[in-house]
């Protein structure tokens, strides 16, 4: 696999868009795109987006730790993107968990059952507040259980959007090929991250 290509598959797997992109590029190189880089400019580029894909987010920051955390992390973006939660913070997150578990930390949820206490509790509120259906069964298809759609179309449906016209703006948002109905994990979070911008802005005007 070439640089670029590497370079662009650890970016969607992490939902980074074009400027988040060029804010790294830029970081790393003082150069916003690849174009205009020598080999070894792309090679710095390439390590530190293997870095970020590893412990680190975007930002910079560390990730939350434990074998729990990244389905945890997940839901409560989901949370924040749905307009249910007001602060995307790792820490509000943890006292959630603290809340329904009892536990401090998540790199100390160690068995399953202690982690479903929150992995459930979140899910229960989503669905309350914004009718996400998290419902899945063997004959349905893949894309229909990915929780990342389950997410988007309850968006959409908050945006009081036409259903008809979801899947071309879930393309256009997503950069997938028209008709592609199996997104990726990173290509779903593109989507709701472009779709939360919208509900929380909508909440704010309603305030």
């Amino acid at each position: 696999m070439s640089v670029y290509r590497r370079i662009h598959a650890i970016s969607n797997t992490l939902g980074l868009d074009d400027e988040a992109r060029r804010t790294i590029y830029q970081r790393v190189t003082g150069k916003p795109t690849l174009t205009l880089m020598s080999d070894t400019e792309k090679d710095a580029v390439a390590a530190e987006f293997r870095r970020l894909g590893g412990d680190r987010r975007p930002d910079g920051r560390k990730k939350l730790s434990g074998p729990f955390a990244p389905k945890l992390q997940a839901l409560w973006i989901g949370a924040w993107n749905l307009g249910i939660v007001e602060n995307r913070d790792d820490k509000a997150l943890l006292a959630f968990v603290k809340r329904q578990t009892g536990i401090d930390h998540t790199r100390f949820l160690y068995y399953a059952d202690d982690a479903a206490k929150a992995i459930e509790a979140l899910k229960a509120w989503i669905a309350r507040e914004a009718n996400v259906d998290w419902r899945v069964h063997r004959k349905m298809p893949l894309w229909r259980q990915a929780e990342g759609y389950k997410i988007a179309v309850a968006q959409w449906a908050l945006l009081q959007q036409d259903p008809k016209d979801f899947w071309s703006v879930a393309s256009l948002l997503s950069g997938a090929d028209p008709g592609v109905r199996d997104l990726t994990r990173g290509e779903w979070i593109k989507v709701m991250n472009s779709l939360g911008e919208g509900i929380r802005k909508m909440k704010a005007e309603a305030r």
